[in-house]
């Protein structure tokens, strides 16, 4: 897993008004916490930050006063109209400690019937980690996969150094016959006509 490097500064100022002020200043205000300390309020680099996070679970070697510190995004709250960062709660980890993340789960191959529709039960998938390994994702085959098939937790193959954080039997993908979803949309439609009947009589 790669490693980016970001320069952060403290942050003294706090309340609304102040992170208005770091964010014109396309700054984004963060939280560092974990092993107990006290957490340490800094600010980061706006722009730095929303490309290292494109890598899910990217670890980060926080520059903080001449010191060094590893990291992993916790909790990202973004501006839900213009998609900007406006805070970030970071992990503090150390080389060879476990934490618990989720890794998204992607897909390969093709289904045995192609109408077949393919239903992600989980995007993502809870294991525990080196911090300094986490896995970018996990690759699942579908290849000939038939309608009533699901793939369990258990049936995944994980990253060396990892581990389920989950009930092995949790389903993570399945496959719909495309009649039975059109067979569930048709009832769906029937009953809604059937309310509507109702209500004007």
């Amino acid at each position: 897993m790669a490693e980016v490097k970001i320069a952060a500064e403290p942050r003294t100022e706090f309340g609304k008004g102040a992170a208005r002020r770091v964010r014109r200043a396309h700054q984004v205000p963060a939280v560092i916490y974990g092993h107990g300390a006290d957490p340490q309020h800094v600010t980061v680099p706006g722009h730095e930050l929303l490309l290292a996070l494109r890598t899910a679970n990217v670890l980060i070697s926080l520059q903080l006063d001449g010191k060094t510190a590893l990291v992993i995004p916790k909790a990202v709250q973004r501006n839900p109209l213009r998609g900007t960062i406006e805070h970030v709660d970071l992990l503090s980890v150390k080389s060879g400690e476990k934490v618990t993340v989720e890794i998204p789960v992607q897909t390969e191959g093709e289904l045995a019937v192609g109408g077949n529709l393919l239903e992600h039960v989980l995007n993502t998938l809870p294991v525990e980690a080196e911090a300094t390994h986490i896995p970018t994702a996990v690759t699942v085959s579908i290849e000939g996969l038939e309608a009533g098939a699901s793939i369990l937790a258990k049936d995944i193959t994980l990253p060396k150094g990892s581990t389920l954080a989950i009930d092995e039997d949790a389903v993570v993908i399945q496959v719909v016959s495309a009649q039975a979803e059109a067979a569930d949309e048709a009832g769906d439609e029937a009953a809604e006509g059937t309310e509507d009947a109702a209500a004007e009589a």
